[in-house]
């Protein structure tokens, strides 16, 4: 790629979904601008969320190849940013789902100077019932859930990787709360 033309994909914001319709309508050669552009975003993301390097290259990799075979449902004037994220973001979540629970709620858990084993217990126990929980909400619902609550996708990125309207998004993730309400608080009690 010629300095002129890095520039220009650069100030362009739709530099990257312009490229991927054309490589969706079968120009190869406007997949390396494609990747250019986002996998350097795609790395950034997932390094927040994996510490280790080589798992993060291997989930861009899978994500740049599950959006090479998907090419061809590309939709002209959609955003390719979103939808590799989208890719990336089930890649991740498919493949360690219930660590990354556990993980978030050993953060979330108040931490004391003199932590007692039976706190840490009881936290490992609640994040074990969020993760069952979890599993038995419906795809959508958990999806929407953990793509924002867990992977701090705003509602509109949310929206986009999904595929649905923010509201449905809204509506979505109500429903997960008040079902994870409803399953975590003691006696069943929601708010």
């Amino acid at each position: 790629m010629r300095a002129t033309e890095a520039v220009k994909l650069d100030g362009d914001p739709r530099a990257a979904d312009r490229a991927m319709e054309r490589y969706a309508a079968g120009d190869d050669t406007a997949f390396a601008r494609v990747y250019d552009e986002v996998a350097p975003r795609l790395l950034r993301h997932l390094r927040r969320h994996v510490a280790c390097k080589a798992i993060v290259e291997d989930l861009v990799q899978q994500t740049f190849l599950q959006m090479h075979r998907a090419r061809g449902r590309f939709v002209p004037g959609a955003e390719v940013v979103p939808w590799a994220f989208a890719i990336a973001m089930r890649l991740l979540i498919d493949g360690i789902r219930h660590e990354r629970v556990r993980a978030r709620l050993h953060i979330l858990v108040p931490s004391s100077s003199e932590e007692r084993p039976d706190d840490l217990v009881a936290a490992d126990q609640t994040a074990q019932r969020l993760a069952q929980v979890l599993s038995r909400l419906p795809r959508a619902q958990r999806e929407a859930f953990e793509l924002q609550r867990l992977d701090g996708l705003s509602q509109h990125e949310t929206a986009l990787a999904l595929g649905i309207s923010e509201s449905a998004v809204k509506s979505l993730i109500h429903r997960a709360t008040r079902a994870l309400r409803g399953e975590l608080e003691p006696d069943g009690e929601s708010a």
